[in-house]
């Protein structure tokens, strides 16, 4: 559970929200604000997917083609490093 807590995803998005917050007391309700709590929701769940996808590797799963670790599930799951991992076909 430690390494997802303290991956560096979802630590910035935690301490970057708590900056947010801070920064958002005596502040109207703008536009600008909004999208700034839009963008800071999309960041905290781009880092909980990704954690989510090291998790599913970790426990020898694939995980979906989009995800900044697709093809390397082998560097979670603790084993060898499939030959072909580091080729690239061509179509």
């Amino acid at each position: 559970m430690r390494k997802y807590l303290l991956g560096t995803g979802l630590f910035g998005a935690i301490t970057s929200g708590y900056s947010l917050l801070k920064g958002s007391d005596d502040r109207r309700f703008t536009w600008r604000v909004a999208l700034a709590w839009l963008s800071w929701g999309i960041t905290l769940a781009l880092a909980i997917g990704e954690a989510r996808d090291i998790r599913t590797a970790s426990r020898g799963g694939t995980v979906a083609d989009d995800s900044p670790i697709s093809g390397k599930e082998y560097k979670y799951s603790g084993a060898a490093k499939p030959r072909d991992a580091g080729r690239r076909t061509r179509k």
